[in-house]
């Protein structure tokens, strides 16, 4: 991880240098649509976002395959408010591969930036988007640029 994101975030501004390819878009799309079922409190919509042998990196140890990593995020979707939020801030896609890497901010309930995300989306052969790496990271202060 080369920085990390601080302050408020604005959910509107995903930043793609240029213009997007298509699948750029289904990308930045389907992130959007990923971090919506964490606003609306829908586990099961977010759980098919996530490849069967997804592998999550959460503390220590990694949570491994769809089952896991959907029981271990129960506990964010059991309070009737979401504890966090995320956006793409930047989408990168190998078009050769059918593999494409989204990056951004999460934020707490008032919009500022806790930490970071990362994810690594596979195209699969229905042609939709799923998770298959996922990390977090810490909203550092990186300093002046």
């Amino acid at each position: 991880m080369t920085g990390c994101a601080t302050g408020p975030g604005d959910p509107s501004a995903t930043r793609i240098p240029g213009k997007a390819s298509n699948s750029q878009a289904e990308v930045i799309a389907t992130e959007k649509a990923f971090a919506r079922t964490m606003k609306r409190r829908d586990l099961k919509a977010f759980s098919s976002f996530l490849a069967d042998e997804v592998i999550f990196m959460s503390g220590d140890k990694p949570l491994r395959g769809k089952l896991r990593v959907t029981e271990n995020w129960q506990k964010y979707f059991n309070s009737k408010k979401a504890p966090f939020s995320w956006y793409p801030e930047r989408v990168e896609v190998m078009e050769s591969a059918g593999l494409a890497l989204s990056a951004g901010p999460v934020l707490n309930p008032d919009g500022e930036t806790i930490g970071t995300f990362t994810s690594v989306w596979r195209r699969d052969d229905d042609g939709k988007w799923r998770i298959i790496f996922d990390k977090g990271g810490c909203a550092c202060d990186t300093g002046p640029e």
